[in-house]
């Protein structure tokens, strides 16, 4: 599915200004993945990490020069979920607001189902 196509995954035009920033830095190419493993305090984590290749199940969303991955497996976790950048008095971070976790670590970065 690319950008084009309807994605249950939202992210803010913040996030997105934020990733290009972030991507301006990397060699051409490059795009955000985002993803869901099992672990973290909460039963599962999320995973951002950089990467040049695009698999046959990933989802492309993309917005001025920045490209986000999500592959088939995390996006049954991440479905209606809203990806966002947040600067605050704790730093700066990405933020996912996941309305299927039935419960999240006090980080923001583990959450269970």
């Amino acid at each position: 599915m690319d950008a084009s196509e309807h994605s249950p995954v939202i992210v803010t035009d913040r996030a997105f200004r934020r990733i290009a920033d972030v991507l301006s830095q990397e060699p051409e190419g490059t795009m955000l993945r985002v993803a869901v493993n099992g672990g973290g305090c909460s039963g599962f984590q999320y995973v951002f990490e950089m990467d040049r290749s695009r698999n046959g199940d990933d989802i492309m969303l993309a917005q001025d020069g920045a490209a986000v991955l999500i592959d088939e497996a995390s996006l049954q976790f991440l479905g209606g979920s809203t990806i966002d950048f947040v600067d605050d008095l704790i730093g700066q971070s990405f933020k996912i607001s996941n309305p299927n976790a039935s419960s999240s670590c006090g980080c923001g970065t583990s959450f269970a189902i």
